[in-house]
């Protein structure tokens, strides 16, 4: 019996913004059963095939053109693994394509940094990174860093990813708010970025998918100035997803445009979706695959199957500390001297 199909729309714009001379983001949009990128999204709906869809946003830091560089160095590479990868595994299955999706962004890594090592004059360069692949009805997200994930979901739009950054960190520390967090000056201090360290720690989360579901992948260009709200109100009223992405990006120049915007939207469509509501609420779901240690969350996903599990907390190791332009560089010492004089005050 075939398998009632899934269909998605996408589409993608990138920006400038208002302040900066230069862009540094990429976002890239491909089909992974016809193994082709696709250049130039057209918001029209096409079927998912057997191997799936891949959908990136990344975000370049280190100046000039390294940070160019470097994120489009992280989303050819991500693309070039998966198409070598998972594109000729002989059995694919759930769980195989999400541990593809997170050796990608390992290899996109060891990539960037590497060829940092090799060239001295863009040492340093470094890029975040927010990778969704699609497979059948399930979505699954690999990121490092600060750029964001939304679903906008019957009018409600939930984040998806959590921040790799200082101030998150203090957030889940309960030491400062969600709105202490988006107006601090500290918001641009990302604990991890591809390329400046040898290893980095993926946050592989996953999100089953509904009928009519929107996933919007941006830069902090865009989530720095568009409230959550926000997102699930102009993706309710703008139907037509070019149209969302020019409105978005409108929206983060009117507010100053400080940084590069960029916005990848897509919907899902489709028999192949159920319609129902899930039980898992959409939100950040540590997707474990097997040999993982335990994540610091409450709840993970286990092993390919959508069930949650509960799981004891086992916060992870401090990761190196990098901080995006234009705060610059900074030495993780002086970020957890900043952090330690920060919790004394507000206690």
């Amino acid at each position: 019996m075939a398998t009632p199909p899934v269909h998605v729309t996408v589409s993608g714009r990138t920006d400038v913004g208002q302040t900066r001379d230069h862009n540094e983001d990429t976002f890239l949009v491909a089909d992974l059963s016809a193994g082709e990128v696709i250049a130039a999204p057209d918001a029209q709906p096409h079927p998912i095939g057997p191997r799936g869809s891949l959908f990136i946003v990344a975000d370049g830091m280190g100046g000039a053109a390294a940070g160019e560089l470097a994120s489009e160095l992280a989303a050819e590479t991500i693309h070039a693994h998966l198409a070598s990868t998972w594109t000729t595994e002989p059995e694919p299955t759930r769980e195989k394509f999400a541990f593809r999706v997170r050796e990608a962004v390992e290899a996109a890594n060891t990539r960037i940094h590497t060829y940092a090592l090799e060239h001295p004059d863009v040492r340093g360069m470094g890029t975040t990174v927010t990778a969704a692949g699609v497979f059948g009805a399930d979505l699954y997200l690999a990121q490092i860093g600060d750029s964001r994930a939304y679903l906008v979901r019957r009018g409600q739009a939930t984040q998806l990813t959590k921040d790799q950054s200082l101030t998150q960190r203090l957030v889940d520390a309960g030491e400062m708010t969600e709105e202490q967090a988006e107006k601090s000056e500290r918001k641009n201090i990302i604990l991890q970025a591809l390329g400046p360290d040898p290893e980095v720690r993926v946050d592989l989360t996953y999100e089953p998918l509904r009928r009519g579901d929107v996933l919007i992948l941006c830069s902090d260009g865009l989530s720095g100035q568009v409230r959550r709200e926000e997102f699930a109100e102009h993706a309710g009223r703008l139907t037509d997803l070019d149209r969302l992405c020019s409105a978005l990006i409108d929206l983060a120049n009117t507010r100053g445009g400080p940084d590069n915007i960029t916005v990848v939207a897509a919907r899902f469509e489709g028999e192949g979706l159920p319609s129902n509501v899930t039980q898992l609420e959409p939100g950040h779901h540590v997707y474990a695959l097997p040999g993982d240690e335990p994540p610091e969350d409450d709840i993970r996903v286990g092993f390919g199957t959508g069930e949650t599990i509960s799981v004891a907390r086992i916060p992870p190791p401090p990761p190196p500390v990098r901080a995006r332009p234009p705060v610059g560089l900074i030495s993780a010492g002086v970020i957890l001297l900043a952090a330690l004089v920060y919790y004394l005050i507000i206690r």
